[in-house]
C-alpha cells in the first residue's frame, strides 16, 4: 500500500509541476484558465453552454475544452455557442491532467483567447486533486444531488474558488435545503461564494462568466483554507478508491 500511495504522491507532484508551467505559459499569452469539476448530470455543459454564448455576444475571446470518458455529446452541445471548442476523449482516465491539457491546446487554442473554460470529467474524486494550471477552480451541484455533497466531496469543495448550485428551477420540488448546503459548504470551505443558477428559471446567469473575468483581469480569487498546503496531501480524504493513472 505504502509503494501506491508514494506512486500517487510522484503522479502529483510532476502535475503540480506541469501546471506550473502551464500556467505561466497561458498567463504570457494573456489566458486564464477555468476549471469547472461536477458529478455527471450536474447540468454543467447547459450553464456553460449559456456563458460561452454570452462571452461570444460580449465580443469576450473565450474558448472551451470538454473531457469525456467516451462521447462527444458535451462538445457538440458547446460548439453551438459559436466559440472554439475541442473535445478530449480520456480513454478510460476519470481526470484530466495538466500535461495532458498542454499537449491538447498546442496548436490548437486560438490567439487571443482570454479565458479557457475546462469542463473537467463528471467525477468529484479524481480531478479534485489535479491541478490543471488555473486561476478559478469552480464546482458546481445542482439541487437534485444532497445537501451532504460538500461534506461527501471535501477536496473538491474543500479546494474551489467558487460553488454553483445548479437547476434551483426545481429546488422547490425535490426539497432542496439552500441554508443547509451553505452550512456544510462554509464547514469545508470558509467564505467562499455560493452562486445560485438556473438556465431554465434565468437566474444567475452571467455571472459565472463575470466571475472568470474579474480572475482574468487580476482580482484576487477566494483562498481556500485546504488551499494553503500543496494538493496531494488531500488526495486520500474522499476515499478515493481509484488507480494510479497508468499512464503521464
Amino acid at each position: 500500500m505504502c509503494r501506491v500511495v508514494d506512486l500517487q504522491q510522484a503522479v502529483l507532484a510532476r502535475n503540480d509541476e506541469a501546471a506550473h508551467t502551464l500556467r505561466a505559459e497561458l498567463a504570457a499569452r494573456g489566458t486564464t484558465v477555468v476549471n469547472l469539476l461536477s458529478s455527471p448530470g450536474s447540468g454543467k455543459t447547459a450553464l456553460l453552454e449559456h456563458e460561452l454564448t454570452l462571452a461570444r455576444e460580449r465580443a469576450v475571446p473565450v474558448a472551451a475544452l470538454t473531457a469525456d470518458l467516451a462521447t462527444e455529446h458535451d462538445a457538440a452541445r458547446l460548439a453551438r455557442s459559436g466559440v472554439p471548442v475541442k473535445q478530449v476523449l480520456t480513454d478510460g482516465l476519470c481526470h484530466l491532467e495538466a500535461g495532458m491539457l498542454a499537449r491538447h491546446l498546442d496548436g490548437w487554442l486560438p490567439d487571443p483567447t482570454r479565458l479557457l473554460f475546462v469542463e473537467n470529467v463528471g467525477n468529484l474524486v479524481c480531478p479534485a486533486s489535479y491541478d490543471l494550471g488555473e486561476t478559478l477552480r469552480i464546482v458546481l451541484a445542482s439541487v437534485t444531488e444532497g445537501e451532504d455533497k460538500p461534506l461527501k466531496y471535501p477536496t473538491a469543495f474543500g479546494l474551489a474558488h467558487l460553488v454553483v448550485v445548479t437547476k434551483t428551477d426545481i429546488a422547490e420540488a425535490v426539497g432542496f435545503d439552500e441554508a443547509a448546503f451553505r452550512a456544510n459548504v462554509e464547514r469545508v470551505n470558509p467564505g467562499v461564494e455560493v452562486l445560485l443558477t438556473s438556465v431554465r428559471g434565468d437566474q444567475g446567469l452571467g455571472t459565472l462568466l463575470d466571475r472568470a473575468l474579474a480572475a482574468a483581469e487580476g482580482a484576487p480569487p477566494h483562498s481556500p483554507v485546504m488551499a494553503r498546503q500543496p494538493l496531494h496531501h488531500h488526495h486520500h480524504h474522499d476515499h478515493d478508491h481509484t488507480t494510479v493513472p497508468s499512464r503521464s
